[in-house]
């Protein structure tokens, strides 16, 4: 195995990876704030036609970037006003969620289908970004390290500041923290709109990183392996980031794979591996009677004020 081959792969599991951490990254503030969306995967398809049509629009992709954050947060807002204001059922509306950006994406994309767009350039000096080695570092898109970024932001946001706190406690008893002053909703209105954004952005990842284009459906089920995830990480931001590699080596080992011709076992076959891990992973971690990680105790609950 050369080192030519170790450094692609390493490049190729931190762009699959990527997207995948911003979504999760948004889901668990979403869920500390006691709120199940599993809308994610609409999410992303809008924020890449978002993020997408901006970039096409303005020839500019950091306002493409910031079109995709918008995008993701109108689309998690529409959720928020159904399960906080109108009490809706948030795994149904998460599911109608993803229908509808599935639907939207696609037909707002239409009109966008083909067209090519100016990419990130980087934010290091050329020379190196282009080295054979020093890429690993330094040859990424700047999506990718504000994702690494903030994997530390979120988890200093929830474990050490007083906005933190009150969302974890929002979480945890609704209540109680309503009985002492705190706005359960106004709380869960900027998480659902934090996780919409971040979510996004990382559908923008595919359409203006990945492949610098438009297609239906391109974040292919994404969106579901970072749902997951945060289950998976026991809704700690560590976890989370170990685990999104974890996902991407899976993603990585069916390209290459492929790649290699390995015709022993069908290309379906590792392309279904990251999700089948998946549902493995939640299985194992739901058998077990204490993790040691709980998930927040309002966790899918609607909240009912009783003044």
């Amino acid at each position: 195995m050369s080192l030519t081959f170790i450094i692609a792969a390493i490049v190729t599991i931190v762009g699959l990876t990527t997207p995948i951490l911003l979504a999760a990254l948004g889901e668990l503030v979403v869920e500390k704030s006691g709120v199940l969306n599993l809308g994610v995967e609409g999410m992303m398809l809008i924020g890449a036609i978002s993020g997408f049509a901006v970039t096409v629009i303005t020839g500019n992709p950091w306002l493409g970037v910031l079109g995709a954050a918008a995008g993701g947060a109108v689309a998690s807002l529409t959720f928020a006003v159904l399960v906080l204001q109108l009490n809706s059922n948030q795994v149904a509306t998460g599911l109608a969620l993803t229908i509808f950006g599935s639907g939207l994406s696609s037909l707002l994309g239409l009109s966008f289908t083909g067209r090519i767009i100016p990419v990130f350039g980087s934010i290091f000096p050329a020379s190196l970004a282009r080295d054979p080695i020093l890429k690993v570092f330094f040859g990424y898109s700047p999506i990718v390290y504000f994702a690494i970024f903030m994997v530390f932001v979120v988890g200093w946001f929830l474990r050490s500041t007083r906005a933190g706190m009150i969302l974890r406690a929002v979480g945890e008893n609704d209540l109680s923290a309503h009985s002492i002053g705190y706005s359960v909703v106004g709380v869960r209105y900027g998480a659902i709109a934090f996780g919409g954004a971040m979510a996004g952005i990382g559908g923008a990842y595919f359409t203006m990183v990945i492949t610098p284009m438009w297609a239906e459906g391109m974040t292919a089920g994404r969106g579901w392996i970072a749902v997951a995830l945060v289950v998976f990480a026991g809704w700690r931001t560590g976890r989370i980031l170990a685990g999104a590699y974890f996902f991407g080596v899976l993603m990585a080992l069916e390209l290459y794979a492929k790649a290699a011709g390995f015709s022993f076992l069908p290309s379906q076959f590792w392309a279904a591996m990251p999700y089948l891990m998946t549902i493995v992973a939640i299985a194992f971690i739901s058998a077990r009677e204490k993790t040691g990680s709980s998930a927040p105790a309002c966790l899918g609950k609607p909240f009912l004020a009783s003044s």
